[in-house]
């Protein structure tokens, strides 16, 4: 049974490994976590590496990322000794994306916008699961509406593949107060207005008041932002039965 949220009395650098731990023991294959060298991806990378499992750690590089993206990319690497292999998009398919729709041609219609993400994402990210039978990542339900559901550990429909996320029900809170506490690189725009990061063009700061996710695709209703990596083959964000929740 998936332990509770952490609390004072249990802390919160035990929970995640604990949580680390079982999803690893949950399958014996080859496991894989993706980082967008988000805050909790971060708190998830070092958890990893300091735990030393057997888990490789990959972003994708889609080629359009911020400048600090990059910089901490190579800050995690020096700091841990340890390699982040990235993927990209393949050229030719970028080449004919930007013929046809313009460099930044997503701003002119959400089809534009999933063709650019599928290209730069979605299609690296099935390299990067190939073969794998484990897939970690830094969602959890208080990011958005649409990942309000998202449980510690379930079957991906979409990529048909066990997937883990370890912070699924830990405020921003504990996951800035464990990368504090255990003085863990995070990304200098967090502290700029950036709570959720991606591509450079399609990222703004946000006002206080608004949702961690309303930077991200700011052009777009709220109900057509993801990018393609956590929903279903119904284009619907994964969500888990009861069975699977491991509340």
């Amino acid at each position: 049974m998936i332990s509770p949220a952490p609390t004072a009395a249990r802390p919160v650098r035990a929970d995640l490994f604990d949580r680390l731990s079982e999803a690893r023991a949950a399958t014996p294959g080859r496991a894989v976590f993706t980082t967008s060298f988000g805050i909790e991806d971060q708190a998830i990378a070092h958890a990893i590496f300091e735990g030393d499992y057997n888990i490789e750690v990959v972003t994708l590089d889609t080629g359009r990322l911020f400048q600090e993206t990059y910089a901490l990319w190579a800050q995690t690497e020096a700091r841990y000794a340890r390699r982040i292999r990235g993927f990209n998009p393949n050229a030719a398919r970028v080449e004919s994306l930007v013929a046809e729709q313009g460099i930044d041609g997503f701003y002119h219609a959400i089809e534009a916008r999933k063709a650019c993400c599928n290209i730069r994402k979605v299609e690296p990210l099935k390299r990067a699961l190939a073969g794998a039978a484990l897939w970690i990542t830094g969602l959890r339900a208080e990011q958005s509406d649409a990942r309000s559901a998202a449980p510690f550990l379930a079957h991906d429909a979409g990529f048909d593949i066990l997937k883990a996320n370890p912070l699924h029900d830990w405020t921003r809170d504990e996951v800035v107060a464990y990368t504090h506490a255990h003085h863990v690189p995070v990304n200098v725009l967090h502290a700029k207005g950036f709570p959720s990061i991606g591509c450079a063009p399609c990222t703004r700061a946000i006002a206080e008041d608004e949702p961690e996710r309303a930077g991200r695709w700011w052009w777009e209703q709220e109900s057509a932002k993801e990018c393609g990596l956590h929903v279903g083959p119904d284009g619907r964000l994964q969500r888990a039965n009861a069975a699977e929740a491991h509340a």
